[in-house]
């Protein structure tokens, strides 16, 4: 991303301080651009096998640092959101899914609060539309194996309401679990990894801008925007981890919603 900060000039217009946030393709295939988010996507991949693979290559009954880190990582994936939510005996087909959303999504959100890379891949809406598809065709094919076509009826119908009032309730069903559902899961992740990043990226714009003006005043409150931003800068970090979790928790709720439907 680049900030463009430029100061009035005499007999001049003033430009406001900004930035870009579409970056220039590393490479291009006729039509097809390789660009730096899809570089980190595939990045991420790797580390992630390495890490765990990495982990579990010794299996000691008293684990070292990494073994410990990547049980601890997956027990919290398998416990914590795949047990608890799903429960039964259920869950257990459903871990690799889980966990695989949980780091894929943590190691990409993470991107954005290390310095040279400072961009989270999902601070692009196509690769959180694309996770939403893939959890969207799971939850209702879970739901459809488990209840049959019967499945949609139980969605859209909830159980004790009154007849009279359905032609009410229905639609409203169908929009909120069919089309509201999915748009909210992808929306919610890209909309917090893009806001987080822009206002640190305008905090540090801001700070270029005030350096480069002329008086002391000014240039004394560029340190307050530092404060700011750093302070922006660890709440991002935080909302990259928390919505990790979310994401995860939210597919696990509907996968949940969906095998379980006959008890809703």
């Amino acid at each position: 991303m680049i900030a463009l900060t430029l100061p009035a000039q005499e007999g001049g217009t003033f430009t406001p301080p900004g930035v870009s946030s579409h970056l220039p393709a590393i490479f291009s295939i006729g039509s097809f651009d390789f660009t730096k988010q899809m570089l980190l996507v595939l990045l991420s991949v790797v580390l992630i096998a390495w890490f765990f693979i990495a982990a579990g290559r010794k299996g000691q009954l008293v684990p070292g640092r990494l073994q410990f880190a990547g049980e601890m990582g997956y027990n919290f994936v398998r416990n914590s959101v795949a047990k608890d939510v799903i429960g039964g005996k259920d869950f257990v087909k459903y871990v690799p899914l889980l966990f695989t959303l949980f780091f894929f999504i943590l190691v990409n959100n993470i991107y954005g609060a290390i310095p040279i890379l400072q961009l989270p891949s999902f601070s692009h809406v196509g690769g959180t539309y694309l996770l939403a598809i893939v959890v969207y065709v799971i939850w209702i094919s879970a739901g459809v194996r488990r209840n049959g076509v019967k499945f949609f009826k139980m969605a859209v119908v909830p159980s004790g309401v009154p007849w009279p009032i359905l032609p009410l309730v229905v639609p409203i069903e169908i929009i909120s679990n069919f089309v509201v559902r999915p748009m909210t899961h992808s929306l919610r992740l890209f909309a917090t990894m893009l806001s987080g990043h822009l206002i640190v990226l305008i905090a540090g714009s801001g700070i270029e801008f005030l350096l480069a003006q002329e008086g002391f005043l000014l240039k004394g409150t560029s340190l307050l925007v530092l404060i700011g931003a750093v302070a922006m800068y660890m709440l991002e970090a935080l909302i990259m981890v928390l919505q990790a979790y979310v994401f995860t928790l939210l597919t696990a709720i509907y996968i949940e919603g969906a095998i379980h439907a006959d008890s809703h």
